[in-house]
């Protein structure tokens, strides 16, 4: 009698469990590359707040009890509703940062200020998790530009709290402000530093090292006071509401909702981010998941004295460096952080940090904020002058109200949150200039052309007849046919879009036809070494020869091309075709030009349509230019002083 065994079942790397030393090592790393951003915010918040220290042990130990909390609801899930049940790891937002001591400070600081500000958090909490599956459909509504504005604003205003905390020293005692300058510097040499000679898990913690060798510095030349830690009790839990009961007031609970909901697209993020890392697709559940886990350890941050809390994506990177995808490492990183939130010796140690110390390894923090909202700028269509208008307005009020603190003084009091906290005045402005040039109204399309000496907008593009579209993008290509069909891309959503379909057409041809469109153009010999006059009659290829002065060629220069162009059409019989607009410098153009006599025929093709992609893009990006008046005349400008 045979018998069959059953295969053994294949468990997801996802709902995998280490064996316990592994489990505990691993969920250790978790917390050293999470544990200076977790203790951080705390710190700073106190600070602002002129909290004392026995009260910033107590938001420290707090703050880590709540994120071990919070980790094991994310990652180990609280019901089938709650928890993405991913390997992310829980922190409190930097987004709260400055909204949470505008809305501190303008409730009386101190202990009184925490009570409006854990009202305006348990509220939010709420919000968002209630609001969870409605919040997924509202993200539309923080695009790039809204997203990437708020991440700068927060960024750079928040340098500020840096800043105060490397001059603290000197504010009291003039003596003291040297050696807090250079804690403060040496801080952010060490971070800078580190990351430059290490790679991989040392790289991620180049905070926490920075920290710990600038306090260990100071406590070395007596600046470092640790009388807080003998005097701390070995074991404590944190009692809820513990500075009081929550008050409530509207301007603070609209701040920290419009904080949840930046957070809320940062979380989406992360999951998308740590879906892709360990193989698994992201569903509108998972997101709805994620922020219901956002907004229960929120609401339980307010009870239980800590604040926001949001996936970092710090412990995102640590996921795809060490490959391990297990989401029970995170759980056991959350109980690791429990302990510790129990221990406020842990806490008074923290506490101790130098406020110059800090205030370095803050700079380098919050800058890194500013940096990543540049990057998320960095997607917007700025061509579409809506785009610019946000950006512009939103950054200038926001740092008009941080560097003129005392405006807020001349407001109604209602309003003296909003305009107390540059992040709150940048995030409300940036979010209504969002909804009503994209959202309210008639959408109005942004200006890309011009037609008949009148600039086109978008859906007006979207509208033309194929006649009019090519009369109005013709300019684009020597031949009309590549413009013809990316009129049968229409509509465009975005400028982007449009730009795109002509670079498609262009891609997608055949070989033969990217040939005949090559031949088209100009061989660049043509352009610089006979006279323009009587040359072509192509004004937009004269004037792209002035970006590099190429017709200023010395007689070398001269000679060099003279014969790389007959070389270059013996070889691949084309036209030596060149987008001056990427090259640095007229030796490579040189240099460049025999590297493509050198080049196979069929990859001297594919690098020539390149080209033809680059000079129809910088001719776009005109076209867009003299559509826009605010850019044309600026054009005009530079042009007058060149």
């Amino acid at each position: 009698m045979s018998t069959t065994t059953a295969p053994a079942r294949l468990v997801d790397p996802v709902d995998a469990v280490p064996p316990l030393p592994k489990l505990t090592v691993l969920g250790v790393q978790h917390v050293l590359a999470f544990y200076a951003g977790a203790v951080i915010v705390p710190l700073v918040i106190s600070q602002g707040l002129g909290l004392s220290r026995q009260d910033t042990i107590h938001l420290i130990n707090a703050d880590l009890l709540t994120c071990g909390i919070a980790s094991i609801i994310q990652s180990a899930g609280l019901g089938k509703r709650i928890g993405v049940r991913l390997p992310l790891l829980q922190g409190v937002t930097f987004t709260a940062v400055s909204p949470i001591i505008a809305i501190g400070l303008a409730s009386g600081g101190g202990t009184h200020g925490l009570a409006a500000v854990y009202g305006s958090i348990i509220i939010a909490g709420l919000v968002t998790f209630f609001g969870a599956p409605w919040f997924a459909k509202l993200l539309k509504f923080f695009p790039p530009v809204v997203t990437g504005t708020l991440l700068t604003v927060m960024g750079t205003t928040l340098i500020g709290v840096a800043a105060g905390d490397i001059v603290r020293w000197g504010q009291t005692d003039k003596a003291l402000m040297v050696p807090g300058l250079v804690y403060a510097f040496g801080t952010l040499a060490v971070i800078v530093l580190v990351q430059r000679v290490f790679k991989g898990f040392m790289a991620t913690i180049s905070v926490l090292i920075g920290l710990m060798l600038g306090t260990a510095v100071a406590a070395a030349l007596g600046h470092t006071d640790f009388s807080g830690v003998t005097t701390a009790a070995p074991i404590g839990l944190t009692a809820p509401f513990f500075f009081g009961w929550p008050a409530f007031s509207l301007t603070g609970v609209i701040s920290m909702i419009i904080v949840m909901a930046i957070t809320a697209v940062e979380t989406t993020g992360d999951v998308f981010a740590t879906g892709e890392v360990v193989g698994k697709r992201i569903t509108p559940h998972h997101i709805a998941s994620a922020l219901r886990a956002d907004g229960l350890s929120t609401t339980l941050g307010g009870i239980l004295n800590s604040f926001p809390y949001t996936c970092f994506a710090q412990n995102v990177g640590l996921v795809r460096l060490t490959r391990v995808k297990s989401r029970w490492v995170v759980t056991a990183a959350g109980v690791i952080m429990i302990v510790l939130g129990l221990l406020p010796k842990a806490g008074a140690i923290v506490a101790a940090i130098p406020a110059p110390v800090l205030g370095g390894a803050s700079l380098a923090m919050f800058a890194n904020v500013a940096v990543v909202g540049i990057q998320t700028l960095g997607k917007v269509d700025m061509h579409d002058n809506r785009n610019a208008v946000i950006v512009s307005t939103a950054i200038g009020l926001a740092m008009l109200v941080t560097l003129q603190p005392t405006i807020a003084a001349a407001v109604p009091s209602w309003l003296q949150i909003i305009f107390g906290s540059g992040v709150t005045l940048g995030s409300i402005v940036a979010i209504l200039l969002n909804l009503l040039f994209f959202h309210v109204g008639r959408r109005r399309g942004p200006d890309v052309a011009v037609s008949h000496g009148k600039p086109v907008r978008l859906d007006e593009v979207n509208a033309m007849s194929k006649d009019e579209f090519v009369a109005a993008f013709g300019g684009l290509f020597p031949v009309t046919w590549p413009v013809a069909r990316a009129w049968e891309d229409r509509p465009f959503a975005s400028t982007e879009e449009l730009r795109e379909a002509f670079q498609q057409v262009v891609l997608s041809s055949s070989a033969d036809e990217q040939r005949a469109l090559v031949d088209s153009y100009y061989d660049i010999s043509e352009l610089v070494l006979t006279d323009p006059a009587t040359a072509t009659e192509d004004v937009a290829a004269l004037q792209e020869t002035g970006s590099l002065a190429i017709d200023r060629l010395d007689d070398r220069d001269r000679t060099e091309i003279a014969a790389l162009s007959p070389a270059y059409r013996d070889k691949h019989g084309m036209p030596w075709v060149v987008s001056l607009a990427n090259l640095a410098s007229r030796d490579q153009l040189v240099g460049d030009g025999w590297h493509r006599v050198a080049s196979s025929p069929s990859r001297e093709l594919v690098t020539a349509i390149t080209e033809v992609g680059h000079i129809a893009d910088a001719r776009f990006d005109a076209l867009v230019a003299d559509a826009n008046p605010i850019r044309s005349a600026w054009a005009r400008k530079f042009e007058q002083l060149s």
